[in-house]
């Protein structure tokens, strides 16, 4: 059963990055078409994202992103845990 189980995860993993790639290759034929029909306004826009991230502090956002990553990881593997003892104990029961 477990082993029908991780299969099952592992072929939702694999179609999710296969949609997902297919999406992002998606995204890149749409902005390359974009930017053959616009070169002008793909060169403002390319300008005013540099400009903007420029400003951003992205290294504080980064190292707080990390830090709460770090502070949440604690529960959630307690939470993963204690799930996967539920599901234990309920296939001992019907097994």
């Amino acid at each position: 059963m477990a082993n029908q189980s991780s299969e099952t995860d592992q072929d939702i993993v694999v179609r999710g990055v296969r949609y997902t790639k297919e999406h992002v290759e998606d995204f890149v034929g749409q902005a390359e078409e974009y930017v053959r029909e616009n070169p002008g306004q793909a060169l403002l826009y390319a300008f005013v994202a540099g400009y903007v991230l420029n400003r951003l502090p992205l290294g504080a956002i980064v190292r707080g992103f990390a830090r709460l990553s770090f502070l949440a990881l604690r529960p959630a593997m307690l939470v993963y845990g204690a799930t996967r003892l539920y599901q234990a104990a309920q296939d001992e029961e019907a097994g």
